[in-house]
C-alpha cells in the first residue's frame, strides 16, 4: 500500500511539474524580452504560439484582411507572421508619412526567407544597401539616356501599338483572350530599352519567358510560400518553392546567355541598350576596382527585374482597362467621343494629346486606381531604430505600407469602391491630380519605370479605343461581367474573352 501511495504521489508530482513548466513556457513566450522593452509596437490582434496571426489571414487576398484589421486597430498596427512582428501602415496620411516624410527610415527593402532564397538581395526590386543604391542610380540614368519618358521611346511605343492593333483586328470581331498579345506588346518596349531589339509575338522563347514570369507572380503569394517563410527548412518539400526557383533559374540562364553574347560583340563607341551600357560600366569598374557592384549576378538579376516589372504591371493594368470598358460601356462611349474630337481616326495618338483629353486621362488614372495592381505593395523594413506615430520600432522591422488602403481611402476618394473617372475631374471637366494616387508606391522605393508606364498606358489604351469598340462575347451582358481577381503578388483579372469591333 505504501508503494502504491508513493507511486501516486510521484505521478502527482510529475503532473504538477509538467503543468508548471507549461505555464512558465507560455509566460516566457508572451513576455516581452528585455530587448523588446526598449521598443513600443502598435496594437494588433493577439498572436497564437508559433503561427502568430496566420489563422486570421486571407492567404489569397491578404490586403483584405489588413484593411479590415485597420478598422479595428487604426492606421498602424502589428500583425504577427509566425513569431515575427510586421507593422502594417494603412491610409493615405500614414503611408505618406512613412514613405515620403520618413523616406530614409522606411526605405529599406524587407527580405523574407523566400526572397533571400530567390534573389539574395541583388538587383533592383529586392536589392538592399549600397548595391541597390548603385543599381537604381545607374538604371534610372541609363534608361533615360535611351529615351525613357522622351519622344524617342514614344515613337517605339506608337509603332508597337500599331502592331498590337493589327493582331487584334485579325480576330475579325470574334471573341478572344487578349492576355498574351497585350503582354507581348508591352514587354517589347522594355526589351527594346534593355536588349536593343523586340520579339515577334509568336516567338517561343519570348512566350516562355513571359509564362515563367506570370507563374512566379502567382506562386509567390501561394500558401506554400507562406509556410516556407515560417519554416524555411521545409523548402525542398514544397513544390511551389521549387517551381519558382526553376522558373527564375531558366529565365536568368537565358538572360545570362544574352549578356555573354552582347559582351562578345560590345563596342564602347556604339552602345545600343541598357545591357551594353552595363557591360561597358562593368569593364570600366573592373579595370580600376575589384570590389564593384557591377558583377555578373547583379547584371542578370537587374535585367530579369526590368523584364518582369516592365511587362507585368502595365499589361495587367491594360487588361483591367479593357474589362472596365466592357463593364461600363457608357464610359467607353465618352472616351470614344473625346478621341474622335481631339485626334480623329487618321493619325495615331501621341502623349502630348493627353493635355487635350482630360476625360481619357481621368479614365486611365481610374483604371490604375480601381485595378489596384499591387495591393499589398512590396515589403519594406526600417533602416534604423525609428519613431513613428508614437511607436518606437527596432531596426529591421518588416513594414507593409498597404497601397490598397490608399487607393480606396474613404477620406481621399468620393466613391472609393466604384469605378468613377470623376475622381480625377473638377466641376468643369478639367483633369486634376490627386495626392492619394500612388499605384507606383512612393519615396525611395517608388517604381523606377513610372514615367515609362504612364506613357505606355495612355498610348496603348487610347490607340486601342481609337480603333475598336470592345464588348463581351454574345450571350454575356456587360453588367454580368465579374471583376474578381486571381491571387498573386499582383492583382490579376481573371481570364476573359472580348470582342474588338472596328470603329
Amino acid at each position: 500500500m505504501s508503494a502504491l501511495t508513493a507511486l501516486m504521489e510521484d505521478s502527482a508530482s510529475v503532473t504538477v511539474v509538467l503543468v508548471f513548466a507549461t505555464l512558465l513556457f507560455l509566460v516566457l513566450l508572451f513576455k516581452p524580452s528585455s530587448k523588446g522593452n526598449k521598443y513600443k509596437f502598435p496594437p494588433g490582434p493577439r498572436p497564437w504560439p508559433i503561427i502568430g496571426n496566420i489563422n486570421i489571414l486571407n492567404v489569397q487576398q491578404p490586403h483584405d484582411t489588413m484593411c479590415k484589421l485597420s478598422e479595428q486597430y487604426g492606421d498602424v498596427f502589428t500583425f504577427h507572421m509566425g513569431t515575427r512582428k510586421y507593422v502594417v501602415i494603412t491610409g493615405y496620411e500614414a503611408v505618406k508619412q512613412a514613405l515620403i516624410t520618413q523616406a530614409e527610415e522606411f526605405g529599406e527593402r524587407g527580405i523574407t526567407p523566400a526572397i533571400h532564397l530567390f534573389v539574395k538581395s541583388k538587383g533592383l526590386v529586392f536589392g538592399v544597401g549600397e548595391s541597390w543604391k548603385t543599381m537604381r542610380r545607374f538604371t534610372l540614368t541609363t534608361l533615360r539616356d535611351f529615351g525613357m519618358g522622351r519622344s524617342t521611346i514614344e515613337d517605339r511605343i506608337v509603332e508597337e501599338t500599331q502592331r498590337l492593333l493589327d493582331v487584334f483586328q485579325q480576330h475579325q470581331g470574334k471573341p478572344f483572350d487578349p492576355t498574351v498579345n497585350i503582354n507581348s506588346a508591352v514587354s517589347n518596349i522594355i526589351c527594346h530599352l534593355v536588349f536593343g531589339h523586340r520579339f515577334e509575338y509568336d516567338d517561343p522563347v519570348f512566350l516562355q519567358l513571359q509564362r515563367r514570369v506570370n507563374e512566379v507572380i502567382q506562386l509567390i503569394a501561394s500558401p506554400e510560400l507562406l509556410v516556407y517563410n515560417l519554416f524555411p527548412k521545409l523548402g525542398a518539400m514544397l513544390a511551389d518553392v521549387n517551381k519558382i526557383k526553376e522558373n527564375l533559374e531558366k529565365n536568368r540562364s537565358y538572360f545570362g546567355s544574352v549578356c555573354h553574347q552582347h559582351k562578345a560583340e560590345l563596342n564602347n563607341n556604339d552602345l545600343r541598350s541598357f545591357l551594353d551600357s552595363f557591360l561597358a560600366r562593368q569593364k570600366e569598374e573592373e579595370s580600376r576596382n575589384t570590389n564593384t557592384y557591377f558583377d555578373e549576378e547583379n547584371m542578370v538579376v537587374t535585367i530579369a527585374n526590368l523584364f518582369a516589372a516592365g511587362t507585368e504591371t502595365t499589361s495587367t493594368t491594360l487588361r483591367w482597362g479593357l474589362l472596365f470598358m466592357m463593364k461600363y460601356p457608357h464610359i467607353q462611349e465618352k472616351v470614344h467621343a473625346e478621341i474622335e474630337r481631339v485626334i480623329g481616326k487618321d493619325r495615331p495618338p501621341r502623349y502630348e494629346d493627353r493635355k487635350s483629353m482630360p476625360y481619357t486621362d481621368a479614365v486611365v488614372h481610374e483604371i490604375q486606381r480601381f485595378g489596384n495592381v499591387l495591393p499589398s505593395n512590396l515589403l519594406h523594413q526600417t533602416k534604423e531604430d525609428t519613431t513613428f506615430r508614437g511607436y518606437h520600432l527596432p531596426k529591421g522591422t518588416p513594414v507593409i505600407p498597404l497601397l490598397t488602403s490608399v487607393l480606396f481611402d474613404k477620406t481621399q476618394w468620393e466613391t472609393p469602391y466604384e469605378f468613377n473617372p470623376g475622381h480625377f475631374l473638377d466641376a468643369e471637366g478639367r483633369f486634376v491630380k490627386k495626392d492619394a494616387f500612388l499605384p507606383f508606391s512612393a519615396g525611395r522605393r517608388a517604381c523606377v519605370g513610372e514615367t515609362l508606364a504612364k506613357m505606355e498606358l495612355f498610348l496603348f489604351f487610347t490607340a486601342l479605343l481609337q480603333r475598336f469598340r470592345f464588348h463581351p462575347p454574345q450571350g454575356i451582358r456587360s453588367e454580368d461581367l465579374g471583376l474578381s481577381s486571381l491571387p498573386g503578388l499582383t492583382n490579376l483579372p481573371r481570364p476573359y474573352e472580348l470582342c474588338a469591333a472596328v470603329c
